[in-house]
């Protein structure tokens, strides 16, 4: 006689259909899969549940067409995770760089052999040699992230695909364009190491600012928000999840791909980055003489005057950037008596801080001192670097 099937209000039955979600991600252990698929012979309605996971999870594949639906893959994971937790979550700070390497590992995998070899400009933005630029291809691209994600990656204990190369991104991303490689070697290495920089984070976890790294570990002190010697482990993951996205955006257009922002929610961190690092570049940019508004002298540990940046959509918020003592929190007093106010789509003033777009490109909303307003502009524009 036939074993009859297990009755669905059983905890043996809700226990595997908790499984459902990994098994569709083919991430249950050897054991737990074959218990699902057990359970799937004798359960039809977690078969038709399993069934529809399983084609949710092809469309995660790095095989899935970029005109998917972007807030797929955060749907389908949110669903998996509601269903059986992580036992190690990515904590909310690696979460952007975690979907801003997805989503170019997609790009990547759309692209034909041809386009691999598009070239691709890099553009930033030097205070004193104004508007620079470099042209490579899109393995340059990797060879480039992956150069400078290496000094994160050295930072939290892994191994450092250019151990000779020092600490100074550009000089190690010559040193990775001197090697002769084919594209997939590029794509798989950048690839292997931000997966590996996912997982640290997981294993490390805690929460925003709460654990540190040494800033000179980095090279170029002007790439992170402060100045101390400790740096914010969390804004380094921000930082290369920034320049991910960037430089996807970068390729995306070469090769005519459409491509999408981050969500809402990651915008908004990345926004905060780039707001946090403002007061340090107007700072920088004034000590050189290229200020057009005119200083005025504070007492120490007071903001002095302030510009309220209103950064506008999904991924914007309201930040008051104080203009004459960049180590100054800002009171309410002060933010009240704001001596002008920008205001600047989230994108667009990411693409002025990535160096992507020209101060007057990004102009949009602004009233007040339109001089202070114009050094905020530049000053932003100076934050980007190859």
């Amino acid at each position: 006689m036939a074993d009859r099937p297990e009755d669905p209000r059983t905890g043996d039955h809700q226990e595997l259909m908790s499984l459902l979600g990994a098994w569709a991600l083919s991430a249950c252990a050897p054991e737990d899969t074959e218990r699902v698929e057990a359970h799937l012979n004798d359960c039809g309605r977690c078969a038709e549940e399993a069934l529809r996971l399983r084609d949710a999870a092809l469309l995660l594949q790095p095989q899935g067409s970029l005109d998917l639906d972007p807030k797929l893959r955060a749907r389908v994971l949110d669903g998996c995770l509601a269903r059986r937790p992580a036992t190690q979550p990515v904590p909310a700070w690696a979460a952007p760089l975690d979907s801003e390497a997805a989503r170019l590992d997609a790009l990547l995998n759309d692209i034909t052999e041809d386009e691999w070899r598009t070239p691709v400009e890099l553009r930033w933005f030097d205070d004193h040699e104004g508007w620079l630029g470099r042209t490579t291809t899109v393995s340059g691209v990797l060879d480039h992230l992956l150069a400078v994600d290496g000094l994160l990656a050295r930072a939290v204990g892994l191994p450092d695909v250019l151990p000779d190369a020092g600490d100074d991104p550009v000089a190690r991303t010559e040193a990775r364009w001197a090697g002769a490689r084919r594209e997939a070697d590029a794509w798989r290495s950048w690839r292997e190491q931000t997966q590996a920089l996912v997982r640290a984070a997981a294993g490390t976890g805690g929460r925003t600012g709460e654990r540190t790294v040494p800033r000179a570990a980095f090279g170029d002190p002007a790439r992170l928000p402060g100045t101390g010697p400790e740096l914010p482990l969390s804004d380094a993951y921000l930082d290369r999840a920034f320049a991910c996205w960037v430089h996807a955006d970068d390729i995306a257009r070469a090769v005519e791909y459409p491509y999408d922002p981050p969500l809402g929610p990651q915008l908004r961190q990345l926004v905060d980055l780039a707001a946090r690092r403002l007061p340090q570049s107007i700072a920088r940019r004034r000590r050189a003489g290229l200020a057009v508004s005119q200083p005025r002298l504070t007492t120490a540990g007071t903001p002095g005057r302030t510009l309220h940046l209103e950064v506008e959509g999904p991924g914007g918020g309201h930040f008051y950037i104080p203009l004459d003592s960049p180590v100054a929190t800002v009171s309410r007093t002060a933010a009240r008596e704001a001596v002008a106010r920008l205001a600047l789509d989230d994108v667009v003033f990411c693409q002025l801080v990535a160096g992507r777009i020209t101060p007057d490109e990004a102009a949009s909303g602004g009233e007040g001192d339109l001089l202070v307003i114009r050094d905020v502009l530049c000053a932003a524009a100076a934050l980007s670097r190859l």
